[in-house]
């Protein structure tokens, strides 16, 4: 059995993002999308009004901690009249660099009248955005895409919710950022009294490292108090991202902190974007903390991969495998 070390360090200003922070009358901000454009971390925010209806704010920050300076008005809003999936909003968005498009792809969650779908969009600077549509059908959500194509095709990462059954992440497969299939089971919700029991999701996109695709997931592991949401680490083949090379049998990040315990929704890190920077090797994770304010930790991303190689492997390369 893996062993969790302290990785993830807090921010010592936490929650480094408020409500109060933001410029225009809110309810809440969290679950950011994060890239680093020009010198400067750029968080894609979700952003919940007074009537409950979520769109997606641009934050700019000369060191990704703070100095933040937040736009005057939201970035992308949900427009119902031509995209009706957007009726009741748009949220948790994970940012992607396309260099064969020089363009930032946006997946992010459409709200609509059937549940939740994963939509598209692209950005060249984060002022201007363009929608590709929906990529997924109700109920689907926590999706982002590989920066780069696979065989000549993009590939997207999602976790379609099913009628019965547990929620485990899926891997797909479009010639055009458009047209989706060859959908494959990719990593599975473990069953029993296991943290990600149940119920799994991506969180930040997956990250190119020498070692592998690094992602960071969810569990939810239901209790008798509600759920709590905490976060765990896979690697994955850099050319089959189908192939899962290590799993960490043990959550490496959840819920301490009063903002992490007391919010909205109580005892839920959600994170969406992350960044490294391979001067100092430092990984920083933006997360939301209760669905109400937006957090930071950091690790060393050596230290970070020398921890997922340690985890087991699993006994199936491919979920979708027979055992």
């Amino acid at each position: 059995m893996d062993s969790t070390p302290n990785l993830f360090t807090r921010c010592p200003t936490n929650p480094i993002i408020t409500p109060d922070d933001l410029p225009y009358p809110v309810n809440t901000v969290f679950n950011p999308g994060a890239a680093v454009v020009d010198g400067q971390t750029v968080l894609l925010m979700r952003v919940e009004d007074r009537r409950g209806i979520s769109h997606l704010t641009v934050a700019r920050s000369p060191d990704g901690v703070g100095g933040w300076v937040i736009d005057p008005r939201p970035g992308l809003q949900s427009a119902p009249q031509r995209h009706p999936e957007e009726v009741w909003g748009i949220e948790d968005p994970r940012v992607t660099w396309l260099p064969e498009r020089r363009q930032w792809a946006i997946a992010y969650t459409a709200y609509s009248r059937r549940g939740p779908l994963v939509s598209l969009a692209v950005t060249p600077d984060f002022r201007t955005f363009q929608r590709l549509g929906p990529a997924m059908p109700p109920d689907d959500k926590d999706a982002a895409l590989f920066p780069r194509r696979f065989g000549g095709r993009w590939v997207l990462i999602h976790r379609p919710i099913p009628v019965r059954g547990d929620a485990h992440i899926w891997i797909s497969y479009s010639p055009d950022l458009r047209h989706w299939g060859d959908h494959t089971l990719l990593l599975e919700a473990r069953e029993g009294a296991w943290w990600d029991a149940g119920k799994v999701g991506l969180g930040p996109p997956p990250l190119e490292t020498p070692e592998g695709w690094l992602i960071m997931y969810h569990g939810v592991h239901v209790t008798a108090s509600g759920s709590l949401y905490r976060l765990g680490l896979a690697l994955l083949d850099l050319d089959d991202p189908r192939i899962v090379l290590h799993r960490s049998d043990e959550w490496v990040f959840g819920p301490a902190q009063p903002y992490e315990r007391i919010g909205d929704v109580v005892g839920v890190v959600f994170p969406c974007g992350w960044v490294h920077d391979q001067v100092s090797d430092e990984l920083r994770v933006y997360y939301g903390a209760s669905d109400t304010a937006i957090g930071l930790a950091t690790a060393k991303l050596r230290e970070v991969l020398d921890y997922v190689r340690s985890c087991p492997r699993p006994q199936r390369r491919r979920a979708s495998d027979r055992p």
